[in-house]
C-alpha cells in the first residue's frame, strides 16, 4: 500500500479507539511499515496529564515493541475535537505536535528515511504531506549520538 488516503483511513479507524476524556481531541496515527503492513496507534490521556501518550508515539512503540523501528517508511495522522459519540471530527488536517516530531524522528534516523508524514482531516479528504525534515529542521538524534 502507498496510497496516502489509505494510510488516513487507516488512522481514522484507530481514532475511534482514542481514550482522552480530558482534551476531548481524539488523534490517531498509522505506519506503513516496509512490507506492506500497518500498525497503528491511537491517544491515551491519563488524569496526570503528563502522562498521556500521543496517538504516533502508541503506534511507533509498537513497531518497536515487535523489533520493527527500522521498518517505517511512513505515516499518517488524523485529529478532531470528539462529537457526542466519541468519533472525532473536523475538516482541519492535524500535523503532529513537537514531542511526536522528535519521537518520529528517532524512528525515521534508524531507518534511515526522511519519512512521510501524512496530515489528514477527521473527516472529508483535506490532506497535508511533508517529509519529516519539513516538520523538523535540524532535528537532534541518533546519529548527533554516534548510533545510526
Amino acid at each position: 500500500m502507498t496510497d496516502p488516503a489509505a494510510l488516513i483511513d487507516a488512522a481514522r479507524a484507530a481514532a475511534a479507539n482514542a481514550h482522552a476524556p480530558y482534551s476531548r481531541f481524539a488523534v490517531g496515527a498509522a505506519l506503513l511499515m516496509d512490507d506492506g503492513s500497518i500498525v497503528t496507534g491511537a491517544n491515551f490521556e491519563n488524569a496526570s496529564y503528563g502522562l498521556s501518550l500521543c496517538a504516533e508515539t502508541v503506534a511507533i512503540a509498537t513497531a518497536s515493541a515487535a523489533g520493527r523501528l527500522r521498518q517505517i517508511v511512513a505515516i499518517g495522522v488524523i485529529g478532531g475535537a470528539m462529537d457526542a459519540d466519541g468519533r472525532a471530527t473536523g475538516t482541519t488536517p492535524v500535523s503532529p505536535c513537537g514531542r511526536c516530531r522528535q519521537v518520529i524522528n528517532e524512528a525515521a534516523q534508524m531507518a534511515g528515511r526522511d519519512l512521510p508524514v501524512h496530515c489528514g482531516a477527521a473527516e472529508g479528504d483535506s490532506m497535508r504531506t511533508y517529509r519529516l525534515s519539513e516538520l523538523l529542521p535540524d532535528a537532534f538524534g541518533p546519529a548527533d549520538l554516534g548510533i545510526g
